[in-house]
């Protein structure tokens, strides 16, 4: 049986690659191209409008129990005009900041508490001079606590985290 001894030492051997790489693989230095489809790369916030006139905007993924700063903008409706302003709708968890007219539309800066998880859809009413308004649904994917950061679409922005009660932490012992 050969076996090697102390302090003796083996023939080294080489590796050596064939200038096209490895299996198929561009050596380093070489220009090696990845190509994505058109969609990959706009990460911006989504307006869609419907048949009806109203808009939905798709914000992406969102952690739960944050609070983030969505800005948008909505093409020009004409039967809203130039001047539009937010029309008072009871939700606690979407707030409009600002509504500023602009050549190519309105651009909508508003807040947002992710309070559960789920596709969630909240709405909003802009009004003008006229009588008749337009509906603005925002969705929102939101992630429990649990599943990570996720990356923020262009016009979404996190401004806040929620304080969240964990009964663990909790002063109380109990009954003696």
């Amino acid at each position: 049986m050969a076996t090697a001894g102390k302090g003796s030492k083996g023939k080294g051997t080489g590796v050596r690659f064939t200038p096209e790489g490895t299996q198929g693989h561009p050596q380093e230095g070489t220009q090696g191209h990845v190509h994505f489809q058109e969609q990959l790369h706009d990460s911006a916030v989504m307006v869609t409008q419907d048949k009806d006139g109203h808009f939905l905007v798709k914000v992406g993924f969102l952690k739960i129990l944050h609070k983030y700063e969505i800005t948008f903008q909505l093409p020009p409706v004409p039967n809203l005009g130039k001047d539009v302003c937010p029309l008072p709708v009871p939700n606690p968890n979407l707030r409009i900041i600002s509504v500023t007219s602009l050549p190519e539309g309105h651009n909508v800066r508003c807040e947002y508490t992710a309070h559960k998880e789920g596709v969630l859809k909240e709405e909003l009413l802009l009004a003008g001079h006229s009588p008749t308004h337009i509906k603005v649904t925002v969705q929102a994917r939101v992630m429990d606590r649990h599943h990570g950061t996720p990356m923020l679409l262009d016009g979404v922005r996190c401004v806040g985290a929620e304080l969240e009660y964990d009964s663990e932490q909790s002063d109380w012992h109990g009954f003696d």
